[in-house]
């Protein structure tokens, strides 16, 4: 694996703006307000030419009260553990403050490199005046402004020299190559949900660790975050997101912002997993949810999570409901699953690798249209104003999700109910069970050959 450099520091420091910069793209959501960032976030880079794996934590307050402070502690801990280089973040406006003395000292019993790298420092002149201040901490330093560029190919190399040999590195990957452990593409699967559904919990028991911060506080998850893991020698990446509320209910810019990123995430990745809180139902933002990928083809699946809180007899009402909603798009695998006690979970994988392979099918030209002729004349379409719709020709056009285009004399005469037979016909035929289906019909006057 490339090394590992962790950014660390308290509050409001900038880290995910130098975040950013390094990564050369905009993974974590950046603010004035202090706390944004809670989960640690993971992104591959290259830094002076060379592969690195970024991780961005939460402010550290030691000894903070609030449960969620302690939270957002542990996985910046947990980052320090895994880190080849610790990249300690400071404000060159503030100054050194309490804080700084006391995360410093933290990192100088974790017996890992550390790199000072203060942050907002705008000017030449207040670069200068500021060194003897840091270098008080007693670790190498560089002066930088995440938000204007300033000092960041000297932070790239100073890295570069703090990293270990990359002949260490090198020898490493030859190893995974020959234990077979490269693998192909990883699956990637969103999480998307209303907020408490449960999709951090569902994600820290699929990979066996504490990964993402769980808690009863609404809104906890903001960034997207990716946790990438391996099982029976298969890649996947889960992207954790913002729980998604109403519009109406969205008076807060911040919120506004990650729930369009989640969004946004889900209609990316190669499955996107819905997860709905059992205990609450199946609720209008859960309908709404459905709706608005279903309308953008993208592959899902249903978690109802939390069944273990669920007796029998709602839990008819609760499929009842569901299967209801479902109507408009009843290929979509709804699985039920308890996050706390471990029920289920396996399902999420294989179901999501099952959409994977379907989205990625291709059918032949000659095929589909041997094929679909004779279902075209069992049942042919209705008449429409005393004319039936001539089906001239199909072929496939994409995939990831499979796109089927139908060339007809006037699509005005191809009826929604025949519309959804031939879709029907197609998933029977070619075995399309769970995967979304583009269906497409052009007008064309002159037979295709």
């Amino acid at each position: 694996m490339p090394p590992v450099i962790a950014l660390i520091g308290r509050p409001n420091v900038g880290k995910s703006t130098l975040f950013n910069r390094l990564a050369r793209r905009s993974k974590a959501i950046t603010h004035d307000r202090p706390g944004v960032t809670r989960d640690r976030l993971e992104v591959r880079a290259f830094l002076d030419g060379r592969e690195v794996t970024l991780v961005d934590t939460g402010g550290m307050v030691p000894d903070d009260p609030d449960r969620l402070g302690r939270m957002v502690m542990e996985q910046a801990q947990a980052a320090i553990g895994q880190a080849h280089l610790v990249l300690f973040v400071t404000d060159a406006r503030d100054g050194l403050m309490a804080l700084d003395h006391e995360v410093a000292e933290m990192l100088r019993q974790c017996a890992k490199p550390v790199l000072v790298a203060v942050n907002k420092a705008d000017g030449e002149e207040r670069a200068g005046e500021l060194s003897a201040e840091f270098y008080s901490l007693g670790f190498p330093l560089v002066a930088v402004s995440a938000a204007h560029g300033r000092g960041i190919s000297e932070l790239q190399e100073t890295i570069a020299d703090l990293l270990p040999p990359e002949e260490d590195a090198r020898e490493e990957d030859a190893l995974r190559r020959e234990d077979g452990e490269e693998a192909s593409r990883p699956l990637r699967l969103a999480m998307l949900g209303r907020p408490n559904a449960g999709k951090s919990s569902l994600v820290n028991a699929l990979v066996g660790e504490t990964r993402l911060i769980v808690s009863e506080v609404p809104g906890t998850t903001r960034d997207a975050v990716d946790v990438a893991f391996t099982r029976a020698g298969k890649q996947y990446v889960f992207v954790d997101t913002a729980g998604v509320r109403k519009k109406a209910r969205i008076d807060d810019e911040l919120e506004r912002h990650t729930a369009t990123r989640a969004l946004n995430i889900a209609k990316r990745a190669n499955v996107a997993v819905l997860v709905i809180d059992a205990e609450g139902g199946v609720g209008t933002q859960d309908k709404k949810l459905i709706a608005f990928l279903d309308k953008e083809k993208t592959p899902f699946l249903v978690a109802i999570n939390k069944i273990d809180l669920i007796p029998k007899d709602r839990m008819l009402g609760l499929k009842k409901d569901l299967s209801e909603e479902l109507r408009i798009c009843p290929h979509v695998p709804v699985l039920y699953v308890s996050a706390f006690r471990k029920k289920g979970l396996g399902q999420i994988l294989e179901t999501a690798e099952a959409i994977r392979v379907e989205c990625a099918i291709r059918v032949g030209t000659g095929e589909l249209n041997r094929v679909m002729r004779q279902v075209l004349d069992r049942h042919q379409p209705p008449m429409v104003k005393g004319r039936r719709a001539k089906f001239y020709y199909l072929t496939q056009t994409a995939a990831e999700p499979p796109t089927f285009v139908f060339f007809v004399n006037d699509i005005e005469r191809v009826k929604p109910s025949y519309a959804k037979y031939v879709e029907n016909q197609l998933r029977r035929l070619f075995g399309l069970t769970m995967a979304p289906l583009r269906i497409l019909f052009r007008s064309s006057h002159t037979p295709k050959e």
